[in-house]
């Protein structure tokens, strides 16, 4: 029996939330909320503008209001909220402002000059940021770390590095800058606009080199670090005297490539970094401003304006496919009857966008069929292994579609998921085997986010995709998948969360594959991870989890609540078998006493993870479907 107190507002919580849900479904039938990013994309686009002289003073002046309202007391700019000030995000910000017309005097423009200056200046910004200040002669080229085009003529296995060793993000931003390194074009700025007062120190007498201590420090990253650093010195030699022949082939192999990828629909890999640098590059290569492959870059860009009121800004990209899978499970688990015309419409809307055609997977997968699904709306080169076993399990629940075709596209779906198994064990995002972690100790790859590995909510995902299927717990790829799982547990019962923050969402995507293929949920490892998430419950019923845990693990499952993540937290527990109790309770009370009048409820903070520790994303609708989720699943059990 349910406690009365929460029978009186379970049904009428469930109804109103799926009533948002299908008021905000579009016609065609998908949904998509905002992704939204820190500041850093905003002002990433208002310097392009600059770069490719395309600057529209009114939506300028409305993207600098939306980076005021995000200044920090201190003056600095963060990567999610309640987190400290990013040097490399504050660096740009004050950047695209003072292009845009904010004198330097202007109170926002002192403050964060002084934080900038407090942190170190340009010399310890990221090298992403150090690109984007070359671009405009405010950084020394030869303060970049080496990256000769002569890359796209390496070829596996013979070359330890190569384009298809590192991940999907990381090559469509790559080769386009490799153009751009190897070009190293300058727009010069009037002297009134340089940045000059950023230097703490004069910048002719300031030091260019590289750190040779990692962070956080490791001995063998220390050995990795410091021969990376060594080869960028040799590079460096090379660029100046490389045979001119070999650079000719290699420019026309990134070009080439870029071609290719730029003229499906959706833009170069459906990210803006990748969209911005090919524009930059297909310029230097001579492509006129209004050349079809320009032109839709930019339009793809511009897509990912958001505009309120007298703000703008702008998204890293679009999650629609993801949006629209989750929205669908939500609704058929709440109780919503599975051959609804929501549903059968979505159902439709997520069959034409399989993707059948080969992408880059394929250099180590060459022996699978394509079938998953993007991301994005349209990202036919890189399809997205978490996407595609949401989308499956959201057309398993689906009633009233064409047999048939369903059953085809099961087919191909379940086929190439279970054929880019990594070897580890585990499931990545887009790629196989793309698992070489020294070379995140590359200069260039600062950001430590270079590679796509096996994670553990993947390959939890993947578990509960193959229990959806009427898999068990000794076919292969599960028993496989249950060891990654229980090499990687922590000591003290969760799992890591790579796409999700963080340690909540890992062990909430974990513990639902594992039961969803039957294994035994009272085996102590399992049970470990649910004494771990009924310790991490806050006073006030909910669980949070911030995002200074990718930092520091002992912040793991520690943090303000949110709707989202007190979603997960509930999915794991009942996936576990604690589908009462007084914690469990709490909980569902949580989610009954914030969720707002119209039926949604917010997260008032960032909830997902694009590169753990330097950037993150709020999926604005995420606490519009996981709590109904949980909601649904408490009351009907899952289905």
């Amino acid at each position: 029996m349910l406690p009365s107190c929460i029978v009186t507002g379970l049904d009428s919580a469930i109804a109103r939330a799926q009533t948002w849900l299908l008021e905000h479904q579009a016609v065609d039938g998908h949904w998509v909320g905002e992704l939204e990013a820190d500041t850093t994309i905003t002002s990433e686009y208002l310097l392009l503008c600059h770069l490719i002289d395309r600057v529209n003073r009114g939506r300028e002046h409305r993207a600098v209001r939306y980076l005021r309202r995000r200044q920090l007391p201190d003056g600095g700019f963060n990567l999610f909220e309640a987190g400290p000030a990013n040097l490399s995000a504050t660096i740009k910000a004050y950047f695209a402002m003072k292009m845009a017309g904010v004198d330097v005097d202007d109170p926002a423009m002192v403050k964060a000059r002084a934080c900038i200056r407090r942190k170190g200046g340009p010399t310890k910004a990221n090298v992403f940021t150090k690109i984007q200040l070359a671009l405009f002669g405010e950084y020394d080229w030869n303060g970049i770390p080496a990256m000769p085009v002569e890359i796209m003529l390496l070829r596996a296995p013979f070359f330890i590095f190569n384009i298809y060793e590192i991940s999907y993000w990381s090559r469509t931003v790559l080769v386009p800058l490799l153009i751009i390194m190897d070009r190293k074009p300058v727009k010069w700025l009037p002297p009134h606009l340089s940045l000059d007062e950023l230097w703490p120190e004069p910048r002719e007498s300031t030091s260019l080199r590289f750190p040779r201590v990692p962070e956080p420090f490791e001995w063998r990253a220390l050995f990795w670090k410091n021969f990376f650093i060594a080869m960028d010195d040799g590079l460096k030699i090379w660029e100046r005297f490389s045979p001119r022949a070999i650079r000719k082939r290699a420019v026309e192999a990134a070009r080439l490539w870029l071609e290719e990828r730029m003229a499906v629909p959706g833009g170069l890999g459906g990210i803006y970094p990748a969209m911005a640098n090919s524009i930059l590059a297909m310029r230097l290569l001579g492509y006129p401003d209004d050349h079809p492959l320009v032109l839709g870059q930019l339009k793809e860009i511009e897509a990912l304006a958001v505009e309120g009121g007298d703000e703008l800004h702008y998204q890293p990209c679009p999650s629609p496919v993801w949006d629209t899978s989750l929205a669908v499970n939500a609704l058929v688990e709440s109780g919503l009857p599975p051959d609804h015309a929501a549903l059968r419409l979505a159902g439709e809307w997520m069959l034409d966008r399989q993707i059948l055609v080969p992408g880059d997977w394929q250099k180590k997968r060459s022996h699978v069929q394509p079938g998953g699904w993007g991301f994005q709306y349209g990202n036919d080169f890189y399809p997205d292994l978490d996407d595609a076993a949401v989308v499956l399990m959201a057309l398993e629940k689906i009633q009233g579609l064409e047999p048939d075709r369903v059953r085809r596209a099961k087919e191909r779906g379940l086929g190439w998921c279970l054929g880019m198994q990594n070897s580890d064990d585990g499931w990545a995002s887009f790629d196989a085997d793309n698992n070489r972690l020294y070379l995140n100790n590359i200069p260039f790859a600062d950001h430590g986010a270079l590679l796509d590995p096996s994670t553990e909510d993947l390959t939890g995902r993947h578990l509960e995709l193959l229990g959806t299927f009427g898999h068990p717990t000794d076919f292969e790829a599960v028993r496989r998948a249950i060891q990654f799982l229980r090499r990687t547990q922590r000591n003290d019962g969760p799992w890591y969360g790579r796409w999700g923050a963080n340690y909540i969402y890992g062990t909430w995507s974990v513990l639902r594959g594992l039961r969803a293929i039957g294994e035994n949920m009272q085996q102590e490892y399992v049970q470990r991870a649910v004494r771990w998430l009924l310790s991490r419950q806050n006073p006030d019923g909910g669980w949070g989890e911030t995002l200074e845990s990718y930092d520091n693990p002992e912040l793991a499952g520690k943090g303000d609540s949110l709707p989202s993540q007190t979603a997960w937290a509930l999915l794991g527990l009942f996936a576990a078998g604690r589908t009462r109790g007084p914690a469990v309770e709490r909980g569902v009370e949580y989610l009954l006493r914030t969720q707002q009048p119209d039926g949604a409820w917010e997260d008032p903070l960032r909830n997902a993870t694009g590169f753990p520790r330097v950037f993150f994303l709020k999926y604005h609708y995420y606490p519009k479907y996981f709590p109904l989720w949980a909601l649904g699943v408490y009351r009907h059990g899952p289905r």
